[in-house]
């Protein structure tokens, strides 16, 4: 039999002025979602998929059942999304844990998607379970940063992969032999961006209370910088297997990431469904020889990666002048451009091409306090729409053109006109949102 203890704590932080997360706890099901996808996206997407998780896990509560339900949620968050136009391009992380009867046997199921985090903290050492699906990790994965790199990249927020954003996504199990001492940290990246991993090993280790680490953690984490919504959930295996070197503890069953993390002491990837650690695994685990071994190697890689040509230098500053360039380019082309729309039924000046343009949205620059009962009914579309205008004056001008041609009422069917042509419309087109900037 295994027993569970837990605790959780959550805070919106210093900055943002909403808690995009959402941690749950029950007697078997334990997660942490960080939502994304503007003010209200981010919440409503969080919300559907703990609900929808928690639901669909309860009718199948094993580790394939817990695989199912995650796509279940995300499956949930992008039919919302879709039919409602104000919530499209939302999406959340989740990760997950759960205690499960296979086999006979009490068994951890351990999910995630996107960049929330779970660890494990196992005499002393604390080691990260998941993998992170970000840009700045699979740029670690394939050698192009270091871990301190990804650590401070400006790309490391860019998710390759959460929930909600596409009609399928790839889920991440493990199964973890449950022994007892051990504890368990799910958390959002709030926690992680303010502080280090030694940082949080520190309150694991001393704070016995699940519930006060929990808020210790949270806490910390705000005094720390708190710019993004911190949630903790922490799970202590208060009564499980005995700690044996010959037992196996974790097992990766569907992870798809090309580089493992590297796991701690007795860990090691199997079949799916299935618990066993290697044979030699069983019999020696790696001492002091191997991690000896595996510190030269990381600092000969190290060593390696600083030898840096000229020639390399000069491609490297050539391919970044040209990148500059392009992002210049990029920005000038968006920001030169200005359009009116319709937003609850007001018209609103916008800064930005219709639509949005790359990872460039409109921003709003301006409320007329015009409304559409303002303007003519003939116009009513293409302000939807979304109708271009060279500059904030031309537009003001149109809008104004727009209330004066409904107060005459003498020629309806000619368009106002500024100081340039009838401007263009265009159909407004869902921009893919998978960057999470701060958990928005």
């Amino acid at each position: 039999m295994t027993l569970l203890r837990s605790g959780s704590a959550t805070d919106t932080g210093l900055v943002r002025s909403v808690n995009q997360d959402l941690a749950i706890e029950t007697s078997n099901l334990f997660a942490v979602a960080d939502g994304m996808g503007g003010h209200a996206g981010g919440e409503v997407a969080s919300r559907l998929a703990v609900d929808a998780l928690t639901a669909a896990f309860g009718r199948q509560p094993t580790g394939f059942g817990l695989s199912e339900a995650v796509t279940e949620a995300n499956g949930v968050v992008w039919h919302h999304s879709q039919d409602n136009p104000d919530l499209r391009g939302m999406g959340t992380t989740l990760t997950a844990v759960a205690l499960v009867n296979e086999d006979g046997r009490d068994v951890l199921a351990l999910v995630n998607v996107g960049d929330s985090r779970s660890y494990r903290f196992h005499e002393g050492e604390i080691t990260q379970i998941t993998t992170d699906h970000s840009l700045a990790e699979e740029m670690v994965r394939t050698g192009e940063l270091t871990e301190a790199e990804a650590a401070v990249h400006p790309h490391r927020h860019i998710l390759t992969r959460a929930l909600g954003v596409a009609t399928d996504v790839a889920v991440d199990l493990w199964r973890i032999q449950p022994v007892r001492g051990d504890r368990y940290l799910l958390c959002s990246d709030g926690l992680t961006n303010e502080l280090t991993v030694e940082q949080i090993a520190d309150v694991l280790a001393s704070v016995s209370d699940p519930q006060k680490a929990a808020e210790l953690l949270v806490q910390a984490a705000r005094t720390h910088g708190g710019s993004d919504n911190i949630t903790v959930v922490i799970v202590d295996v208060v009564v499980g297997e005995d700690d044996d070197e010959s037992a196996p503890t974790v097992a990766a069953v569907n992870s798809d990431f090309a580089k493992p993390p590297p796991l701690p002491q007795g860990f090691s990837p199997t079949e799916a469904g299935v618990i066993a650690a290697s044979p030699a695994a069983e019999k020696a685990p790696p001492g002091r020889r191997e991690r000896r071994r595996a510190k030269r190697r990381a600092k000969r890689l190290a060593r390696g990666r600083r030898l840096i040509t000229f020639r390399t230098l000069l491609f490297l500053i050539l391919l970044v002048a040209v990148l500059a360039a392009a992002l210049f380019a990029v920005r000038w082309y968006d920001t030169n451009s200005y359009f009116v729309g319709v937003k609850n039924n007001e018209l609103v000046i916008y800064q930005g091409r219709v639509g949005g343009f790359l990872w460039y949205h409109p921003v709003e620059v301006e409320r007329t306090g015009v409304t559409t009962s303002d303007v003519p009914s003939l116009y009513l579309e293409p302000l939807k729409a979304g109708v271009e205008e060279s500059s904030v004056g031309s537009a003001r001008t149109y809008v104004s053109n727009l209330v004066n041609d409904k107060q005459s009422q003498q020629n309806p069917a000619v368009l106002p006109t500024t100081s340039v042509p009838a401007p263009t419309t265009s159909t407004p087109r869902a921009a893919p949102t998978t960057t999470k900037a701060g958990g928005t």
